[in-house]
């Protein structure tokens, strides 16, 4: 995959989490050996079960989470439940409120949860993080029938303004909302939108029975590569991605969040060509007041179980220590930077 550029504005934060964390990468390469099961056995065992907010079924959150948590469940001896949810507005809402105990969401849906702005005007939200895992890519998906060739192709034609393509922007409360609508408001593309899940986009992009075309035009989604219901529809209905180069470079000079502009490879879903897109990182968040021993096992079982953890999906190969901290705003849970801090990171 192409690697992203980073073209977030310079914002003052101080000292980086790598300095206050003082080791820095040159001893990372003496790390650990991913695959290893257990690590520190005098580390204790949780002593209660947990829960798990991932996502979308089909999503990568929803995947990657399954997987950790049947891991961790097998290291520590004590169940850690995935749960699906709605995505990262949602888990953030969750774990903030101690409903769920970990969960996935984006950093710029993290950022204004931890901030207090956008769809947490209303008093900012307190969590902690564990590691900065993988990066979600936004997907505009259109039927390879459609005359879209662009993002702006999707506006009403000049002589029918009020026939608005209908675009699925993915579920409410989800991260993939909150970037969709920053894209079509940059953009100023108008068109109607609708909230569906993952499954339910796929779903109506496909025509049923004698119609010519779905209920949606287009749909939205902020997922990891290949997000597998996605890559299905190439075998049936057949899809391109729209290039939104343009509308990535304006939200990642101008939005602070983590956006970087970056590119779906052909290879990922059978494209003709390499698609231009925004991507933004994830962050793996725990509850206010997570135990030690839940916050230690998962990020050990995160990185000393990766090899496993890639044989469910291969964005599992993005993991790396050295990065996973990068979590500011977000404070990293001291057991997780004691972590961190054991294996010289």
């Amino acid at each position: 995959m192409e690697r992203p550029r980073l073209l977030t504005p310079a914002r003052p934060t101080g000292m980086t989490r790598r300095s206050v964390l003082g080791f820095g990468a040159a001893a990372a390469s003496a790390l650990l050996v991913p695959g290893c099961s257990r690590g520190r056995a005098d580390e204790p065992a949780p002593a209660e079960a947990g829960t798990f907010v991932t996502g979308n079924p089909g999503g990568v959150y929803n995947v990657f989470g399954a997987a950790l948590s049947a891991l961790v469940s097998e290291v520590t001896g004590m169940e850690l439940k995935p749960v699906p949810s709605n995505g990262s507005v949602d888990n953030l809402v969750k774990v903030a409120t101690r409903t769920a105990d970990l969960g996935f969401c984006t950093s710029d849906s993290a950022l204004a949860a931890y901030e207090g702005t956008g769809q947490f005007s209303k008093g900012p939200l307190r969590f902690s993080a564990l590691a900065r895992v993988y990066d979600n890519y936004v997907h505009v998906v259109v039927p390879m029938a459609s005359k879209a060739k662009e993002l702006t192709d999707l506006n009403p034609a000049k002589n029918a303004p009020n026939q608005k393509m209908v675009v699925s922007v993915g579920p409410k409360n989800s991260g993939t909302q909150v970037i969709a609508d920053m894209i079509l408001n940059v953009a100023k593309v108008d068109v109607k939108r609708v909230n569906m899940t993952l499954e339910e986009s796929v779903a109506a992009l496909v025509p049923k029975g004698s119609a010519r075309r779905g209920s949606i035009d287009a749909f939205i989604w902020s997922g990891g590569v290949p997000t597998k219901p996605i890559a299905e529809l190439q075998g049936t209905l057949g899809f391109r991605l729209l290039d939104i180069g343009k509308v990535a470079q304006t939200i990642a000079l101008k939005e602070f969040g983590g956006f970087v502009v970056s590119a779906i490879p052909p290879s990922q879903y059978g494209l003709a060509s390499s698609v231009q897109t925004l991507a933004v990182p994830n962050y793996l968040i725990a509850k206010p007041g997570l135990s030690d021993s839940w916050a230690w096992w998962t990020v050990n079982t995160l990185f000393r179980r990766q090899n496993d953890l890639i044989l469910k999906h291969p964005e599992a190969g993005a993991l790396d220590p050295r990065s996973a901290i990068s979590t500011m705003p977000v404070p990293l849970h001291p057991a997780a930077e004691r972590w961190y801090r054991q294996n010289h990171i």
